[in-house]
């Protein structure tokens, strides 16, 4: 393991860009590729890429308000004093390791936006508290947990609501329970759980590249006495307005949940995230100041998901993904289908690593292939959310909240993650092959 992460460490460091390198990088092969595979001129690719260049924009901003509220939501006392009591489990870096990455998979598992500030935030914290952790690795096990299908998971949960695109292809509605909660999807999701501690609990860095964490936050000035206050400052030094506030969230939060259950959503959490920080927080002035700490996270999305949506706009408008989706349907049987399906789901996440856009472009294709061959659509609909899921691990566009907070770049983690990559897609294409045989 340890040559493995060696080797793994040195190819990334060398060669792989940072993540706004990388998204320039792609963003250039798929122009060239548009041309020279599909035929399209220089200008229609242009044009492309600026139509897309706006369409994450609402997606965007969803994701920056979801890590910029957890992020000060972490910084609340009740917070913190969780995050003290999971940080002292662990009683070596090993343990720590593992901790983190089951913390963080089951946090992803109920809702990815939540998991990945929370998978974010642990990992910090327990850089802080155990030491001979090296960060790096320590902020990769938390990410691990990102791969994860769980019930805020868009594909399947499309798959099963009324009047989605596959209903006028002829295929039925597809209820959760023939996908995410199928036998066979269950004992995947606890395989990959069982794997993600094994790998990430036996992983170590390399000798002689231990880096732990260092603490950059910036010490806070000391508060000016109550006495020396103007009126308007003991308003923004008063809990009351954040209380007073803060109910107005909460009942409409109260009201939403009475009427269509806990159905989380991106909206839904930041707005759960905006609440809790407002009642935890003692006043509106240490609300900001947490903001202002949280804000710098925020940077790689704010940038580089306009990137990927000129991407996803060059990938659409050109046909790309029609000719890469037949390519796999042209070798694929009935039986093999899912499996096919799940590594070219993978191969365009790299290029669209949105799991509702991409399933909007490739799954009519995916699901109209899958009923003209008679393969099993419960199974290729979980394929395609897993294949999703999996390259996630090595496009860093995921991983940039992750980064944000901890103060690193895609090169520190990426070698750690091309291994979890590896394994768990051979846990994952050993689950579909296996599949066939039934």
């Amino acid at each position: 393991m340890e040559t493995i992460t060696r080797f793994c460490l040195k190819v990334v460091q060398k060669y792989l860009p940072g993540a706004f390198l990388l998204a320039i990088f792609l963003t250039f092969v798929t122009f060239f590729a548009g041309i020279v595979i599909t035929g399209k001129s220089f200008t229609q690719m242009i044009n492309y890429w600026g139509n897309g260049y706006s369409s994450l924009f609402t997606f965007g901003m969803q994701m920056v308000l979801v890590l910029l509220t957890g992020y000060v939501l972490a910084l609340t006392s009740v917070a913190k004093n969780i995050l003290d009591k999971i940080t002292d489990i662990p009683k070596s870096p090993k343990q720590a390791l593992g901790l983190t990455a089951l913390v963080s998979l089951i946090s992803c598992y109920l809702n990815w936006g939540f998991g990945l500030v929370i998978g974010a935030i642990l990992a910090k914290e327990m850089g802080r508290k155990v030491k001979g952790l090296h960060f790096p690795l320590l902020v990769a096990a938390a990410y691990g947990g990102e791969i994860v299908r769980g019930p805020s998971s868009s594909i399947p949960l499309v798959a099963a609501t009324p009047g989605n695109f596959m209903v006028k292809l002829g295929v039925p509605l597809i209820p959760v329970t023939e996908t995410l909660y199928s036998s066979w999807n269950v004992l995947l999701t606890l395989a990959i759980a069982a794997a993600l501690f094994f790998v990430y609990f036996h992983m170590k860095a390399p000798d002689g590249v231990m880096v732990e964490y260092v603490d950059k936050d910036a010490p806070k000035a000391a508060p000016k006495e109550k006495k020396d206050m103007t009126p308007a400052e003991k308003l923004e030094h008063s809990y009351i307005i954040n209380l007073l506030f803060g109910l107005l969230p909460l009942s409409y939060l109260v009201l939403n949940f009475a009427k269509i259950g806990f159905n989380l959503n991106l909206n839904l959490v930041v707005l759960i995230f905006l609440t809790a920080g407002l009642l935890l927080h003692k006043n509106p002035n240490a609300y900001l100041d947490a903001v202002a700490q949280a804000i710098g996270a925020c940077r790689g999305i704010i940038l580089q998901f306009p990137l990927y949506a000129g991407i996803s706009g060059m990938i659409i408008g050109s046909g790309m993904v029609q000719v890469l989706s037949n390519a796999f349907v042209a070798i694929s049987t009935p039986q093999t289908f899912p499996l096919f399906t799940f590594l070219s789901a993978g191969l365009v996440n790299i290029f669209i690593p949105s799991g509702g856009g991409q399933w909007a472009i490739q799954g009519p294709i995916m699901m109209e292939a899958a009923q003209k061959l008679g393969a099993d659509i419960p199974q290729t609909i979980m394929a395609f959310a897993w294949g999703d899921g999996w390259t996630n691990q090595i496009q860093p566009f995921w991983a940039l909240p992750l980064l944000g907070v901890a103060g690193l770049g895609a090169r520190d983690i990426m070698g750690y993650c091309v291994i979890w990559t590896a394994v768990s897609g051979l846990i994952i294409c050993g689950t579909f092959f296996a599949l066939t045989l039934f």
